[in-house]
């Protein structure tokens, strides 16, 4: 990355299924993506649990000696629902209120396979992006053409005028996991300049932070 201006990112924010899916190149990246994250030095914060992939890439990174967060709801910690979290573990009232702490908490995002709850965490985080409640650089480690359907679905809503170029760019994908921290790390936030007038106050109550629903 010579001659670029590498941002400073302490922690990232990993979403994932509390599945394994079917292919085990699915946890082999999960593992690996924790061993990179330790290997550079980067905290990870996460849904909680061990279960899936989210315990695979919590526990590589607790191997490495990096700090792990799991920020989860009380409602999935009755019954040891999902297992025991590797690390610190904060607990929160609503979905809502996790996915607020988890992007005033980390400096990146990151979106490994997964379902319906990691499609939703990805694409608030792109909406919040392009709304300029943050500016943190957002990708997905695209295992085997994971996300083929998803990065191809986004390009087509690109060539239907219903995203914009410059909001594309919020996206960034990558097959390795160095790969991608690397695009992390050499993001440039391109705000739209109607959509960079909104004003999001950080004095704001919790109240109003969790109202932070507005999807475009």
């Amino acid at each position: 990355m010579k001659g670029v201006l590498v941002r400073k990112i302490k922690k990232i924010c990993v979403f994932c299924g509390a599945n394994s899916g079917k292919d085990v190149a699915f946890v082999n990246a999960a593992f690996h993506l924790g061993e990179v994250l330790g290997k550079r030095k980067i905290d990870l914060v996460y849904g909680g649990g061990k279960l899936g992939l989210m315990g695979c890439v919590s526990t590589a990174v607790a191997q490495h000696e990096r700090q792990v967060l799991g920020i989860i709801p009380s409602a999935f910690t009755i019954n040891n629902l999902v297992g025991e979290t590797c690390g610190k573990e904060i607990k929160v009232a609503t979905m809502q209120e996790r996915l607020v702490m988890m992007m005033e908490l980390s400096d990146a995002f990151i979106a490994l396979p997964g379902g319906f709850g990691t499609l939703e965490e990805l694409f608030q985080m792109i909406s919040w992006a392009q709304l300029n409640i943050h500016n943190k650089p957002i990708g997905v480690l695209n295992i085997n053409g994971f996300f083929n359907g998803l990065l191809s679905f986004v390009d087509h809503a690109v060539k239907q005028e219903f995203i914009t170029p410059r909001a594309r760019k919020i996206l960034i994908s990558a097959t390795t996991a160095d790969e991608l921290v690397d695009k992390l790390q050499a993001f440039r936030f391109e705000p739209d300049p109607a959509l960079s007038k909104l004003k999001w106050s950080p004095s704001s109550s919790q109240k109003e932070k969790l109202d932070l629903t507005l999807r475009l």
